[in-house]
């Protein structure tokens, strides 16, 4: 493995090696490509799980749907998409040994579509998380889920790009943007949601969730804040956040007043929603937000990450432009309804 690792990584040559001594032949580098997608492909398909849920629809009928999760601990914790298992409670999980089990979904958070399930066992094999954070575009990467139950979908590709933001939440209420999603060139086939992404040491660095286009699949990250929704949601079984209620945007701030400040850009109050912290503040539509207890706000994700909930219920001071004049005005965020 240290060798096919050495051939994908493009590790530098020995000094005064021609560059088509340093570079492996053709199969060489088909051989050790191989090895990879095999060897991760071998070693994450007990981990990746088949789902079956049934779901309430109009007219109290129910309807069947699936897709995939990824084992994190041997006594039954899974994780998978939020929206695989929305409307369900319960449903049943089987694997590439051709066991099947019944599962709970013990929490979910669709601002993150991320969810935690429990499965009937205790024996388990669970998958190894890494850390998105490390990726590189351009680095292999393997897509696995398992659509079918007792036969796990494989596909490999690169990272294609990072940073990326996806919309997220259910229809109909509140909105948010995962930040720093993986896109990828692995193909995400029918009912591979809520699988695995993997890196080429067998990590899984995703969660994946969306087809973006022809050839590319999205992938929640599997990162700091990733892990600190999973723990909550098995802790807990739901994830708590601050809210203001205000719809914000990027806005250039007024020239004197980026003079002053000695920068450029400010958030914009779009829209105030009537008896949120925000309205009960007096803040208003065409306020520029500027600062928020004392950090700076350029980007409506600066808002988002501010929205711990530790910040529930705790008074903040807001700088903002008002008329092209600074003022300071007094927050409480309030808890974001569910």
């Amino acid at each position: 493995m240290r060798s096919t690792l050495h051939f994908l990584a493009g590790a530098e040559g020995a000094p005064g090696r021609s560059p088509s001594e340093e570079r492996p032949s053709d199969d060489e580098a088909l051989d050790a490509y191989s090895r990879v997608v095999t060897a991760v492909a071998r070693d994450l398909a007990p981990s990746v799980a088949n789902l079956r849920v049934t779901r309430r629809i109009r007219g109290g009928r129910t309807a069947m749907g699936g897709g995939s999760a990824v084992v994190i601990t041997p006594d039954g914790f899974l994780v998978t998409s939020a929206h695989v298992v929305e409307g369900s409670r319960v449903g049943s999980a089987s694997f590439v040994d051709g066991r099947e089990m019944r599962f709970t979904v013990v929490g979910a958070d669709p601002l993150s579509d991320i969810a935690v399930l429990r499965a009937d066992a205790e024996d388990l094999a669970p998958a190894q998380l890494g850390d998105a954070s490390d990726l590189k575009v351009g680095q292999l990467v393997v897509a696995i889920g398992n659509p079918h139950g007792y036969a796990g979908s494989v596909t490999a590709g690169v990272v294609s790009a990072l940073g990326r933001s996806l919309p997220v939440g259910r229809r109909g209420g509140p909105r948010r943007m995962v930040e720093n999603v993986v896109q990828t060139d692995a193909a995400l086939n029918p009912g591979n949601s809520g699988g695995a992404l993997v890196d080429g040491a067998g990590r899984v660095v995703g969660i994946n969730t969306a087809v973006a286009g022809v050839g590319l699949g999205l992938a929640v990250p599997i990162n700091d804040a990733t892990r600190r929704i999973i723990a909550t949601l098995m802790a807990d079984g739901r994830v708590r956040r601050a809210w203001l209620g205000v719809a914000v945007g990027p806005r250039p701030l007024p020239p004197r007043v980026a003079g002053r400040l000695g920068r450029g850009s400010a958030i914009e109050v779009i829209e105030v929603v009537d008896g949120s912290p925000a309205d009960l503040a007096g803040l208003h539509p065409e306020d520029l937000l500027v600062e928020l207890d004392g950090i700076r706000l350029e980007g409506a994700d600066d808002l988002q990450r501010m929205m711990t909930v530790e910040r529930i219920g705790a008074a903040v001071k807001a700088t903002v432009v008002r008329e092209g004049e600074l003022r300071a005005i007094t927050l409480t965020p309030g808890e974001l309804p569910e």
